[in-house]
């Protein structure tokens, strides 16, 4: 059941991708990340799935335990008081029928959206075909209506990451699975990888906000990805992968040199991070 609160939080969290500046999500993988994201600012939070399963010992690709992330998303949404989506995969389910039900406990611990995704098939270079991502989220906004829920579908297709030597095709490969999932119920259209020339084309063939990804080294910045029609930045699994090389460099220092001064670069006191979790 979706509470009165989490329903306000599922009006603000669309409203979000309707306004001027594009809606900047650096993507959480615990509570703990989380809370730090909400207090630096951030108006919602997107977990990332390579991240949560990164955090909890799993490699990615729905390799973690549902139970598990379950829990770990409860925890976050306890968190904070910001709109939550989560990055669910290709739905943790065989089947539409798996998904909705998978998604209906989201829904009841808070979640107000969800990142779907077609997906490339297991052991090949090739796409999921595009008839079962929308028969996912017809069946998710079904639900949604039978909840009289509020539920932000951001539908993800990964078209940039299969190879594809002729880009025009890819392109129209691209927005032909956009238009099926907007006419399935998406609400916004995440396409990893796209290459900055195409936003632009994209945004004005594809009515759905779009969502492109930054988790990477030499990505542009917000401000060229916004003007070229861009609606959404997600910086993904990219935190915690810079976290992780933070890490271990911080390990290295303390293994090889004998010092701290990395770590102590940038360390909240013990007294900021109790804060932080301080019933609020």
């Amino acid at each position: 059941m979706q509470t009165v609160d989490a329903r306000q939080r599922a009006a603000l969290f669309h409203h979000l991708h309707t306004e001027a500046g594009a809606l900047v999500l650096v993507n959480a993988w615990d509570a703990g990340s989380a809370r730090v994201l909400e207090h630096a600012g951030a108006r919602a939070i997107a977990t990332t799935s390579a991240g949560m399963a990164w955090a909890l010992g799993y490699p990615d690709g729905e390799q973690l335990p549902t139970s598990e992330f379950i829990a770990a998303t409860a925890r976050i949404c306890r968190a904070v008081n910001v709109p939550v989506t989560a990055d669910i995969e290709r739905g943790f389910g065989r089947s539409a029928h798996d998904v909705v039900a998978f998604v209906q406990t989201l829904i009841d611990l808070g979640v107000v959206g969800v990142n779907v995704e077609d997906g490339v098939l297991s052991d090949t270079d090739r796409l999921a075909e595009p008839a079962i991502l929308c028969e996912r989220i017809a069946a998710l906004r079904e639900m949604a209506a039978r909840m009289n829920a509020s539920l932000f579908i951001n539908a993800r297709t990964d078209t940039y990451f299969v190879p594809n030597d002729d880009r025009v095709a890819r392109f129209d490969e691209t927005v032909r699975r956009a238009q099926l999932y907007a006419s399935a119920g998406a609400d916004g259209i995440f396409v990893p990888g796209m290459a900055m020339e195409d936003i632009a084309p994209f945004v004005s063939t594809v009515a759905l906000p779009l969502n492109v990804y930054a988790g990477f080294q030499g990505a542009p910045p917000v401000h060229l990805l916004r003007r070229a029609g861009a609606r959404r930045v997600s910086l993904g699994c990219g935190p915690l992968q810079s976290v992780f090389g933070s890490l271990r460099g911080m390990a290295r220092k303390a293994f090889v040199d004998g010092s701290y001064d990395d770590m102590n670069a940038s360390m909240l006191s013990v007294g900021e991070v109790n804060e932080l979790f301080a019933r609020r």
